[in-house]
């Protein structure tokens, strides 16, 4: 490009910058868009809590939550038969904890002794959700793993009535077992004074409290040289099979002079099949439990005595036990032994009346 045309052209330009500023400067104030920015949202901080803990055990911290918003705990109860005779003594002790705690709490359970069912209740409780778990299992070894689960997920699980010694449950409200079995031997062995054939009887022996009072009772006839146990008869679970059991185990063994019942229910068949049969002053019974027809037949004299293991009093404690440690109020949870009553002719009335 030629030199007077560069020049030219420089000179156009500086013309036209000129002008832009002097428009600018006569007339409009150009600012920049700035876009605020947001108030950032605070939410509130949920409430600290402090999560209860066990041993290895702790507690879910969404159960903790609830506890410290004063939501209903949801507590479920979970009994080996809810159709057996002795279930109604454990339902009104859930009852009383219901109105004393104002928790969600139910007494759940198979219809029978049955593993299998009591195992997928507690598989769809699990999924539906709960703050808590009392149970009896039907069988030790079958439930371990169901109730390690709900440990697991944070969960507090109990025992009553029959422990579940094989799982890590937190604690046990009951009777010692055990030494039941061993008390009731002794009071047989004392009624027989030392001397005869035995026979126990037990609604289901695979289950705990089954194999605890059976060790118990049989640590206590060891002690008594001349008394021999003849046989240990399964009667199953239901009424009529329980006493055509005994029939059938007594007439095979005609020698027998006593019978140890190790539960509520083989308790009255053992004392009606002695009272039917004229055998009130051979034959000497001794059972467990405080079932109406028992304290009938003890007052009778068919029976010489009876256990009680206050079972309205263990479903009680159960719940209280989870409904205190899960709202942070124990620090930890120990065993609660429901303690040995002996129930005889002379104290039945106490019994009777409750």
């Amino acid at each position: 490009m030629p030199i007077f045309s560069k020049l030219t052209f420089m000179a156009i330009l500086i013309v036209l910058l000129s002008a832009c500023s002097a428009a600018i400067g006569a007339g409009t104030v150009i600012t920049p868009t700035v876009t605020p920015r947001p108030t950032p949202l605070i939410l509130p901080s949920p409430t600290p809590v402090s999560i209860p803990t066990v041993g290895n055990f702790r507690l879910s911290p969404d159960i903790a939550q609830r506890a410290a918003e004063k939501k209903p705990l949801v507590i479920r109860v979970s009994y080996h038969d809810i159709s057996n005779e002795f279930a109604p003594f454990i339902r009104r002790g859930v009852v009383r904890a219901v109105e004393d705690f104002k928790a969600n709490v139910e007494m759940i359970g198979p219809v029978g002794p049955d593993a299998a069912v009591q195992i997928a209740e507690l598989e769809r409780l699990l999924d539906a959700g709960v703050d808590g778990l009392a149970i009896s299992p039907v069988n030790s070894a079958a439930l371990t793993p169901i109730i390690n689960r709900y440990l697991e997920r944070g969960i507090p699980v109990v025992t009553f009535n029959s422990d579940n010694p094989a799982s890590h449950r937190l604690a046990f409200a009951g009777q010692d077992l055990e030494m039941s079995g061993y008390e009731a031997a002794k009071l047989l062995a004392e009624a027989l004074d030392g001397h005869g054939d035995v026979l126990i009887t037990t609604m289901d022996p695979e289950a705990q409290w089954s194999i605890s009072r059976a060790a118990g009772a049989e640590r206590a006839l060891s002690e008594y040289p001349h008394l021999n146990l003849v046989q240990v008869v399964d009667t199953g679970t239901e009424p009529l099979e329980i006493y055509t059991s005994i029939e059938k185990a007594m007439q095979s063994h005609s020698e027998v002079t006593g019978i140890l019942s190790l539960e509520c229910c083989s308790t009255a068949p053992a004392g009606e099949y002695v009272k039917r049969n004229g055998l009130t002053d051979t034959v000497k019974v001794v059972g467990f439990d405080e079932l109406p027809r028992t304290l009938e037949l003890i007052e009778e004299g068919a029976i010489v005595a009876s256990i009680s293991q206050d079972p309205e009093r263990q479903s009680y404690e159960a719940v209280r036990m989870l409904v205190e440690f899960i709202n942070g109020e124990v620090e930890t949870l120990t065993d609660i032994d429901t303690g040995i009553a002996i129930i005889r002719k002379n104290n039945v009335n106490e019994f009777a009346s409750q």
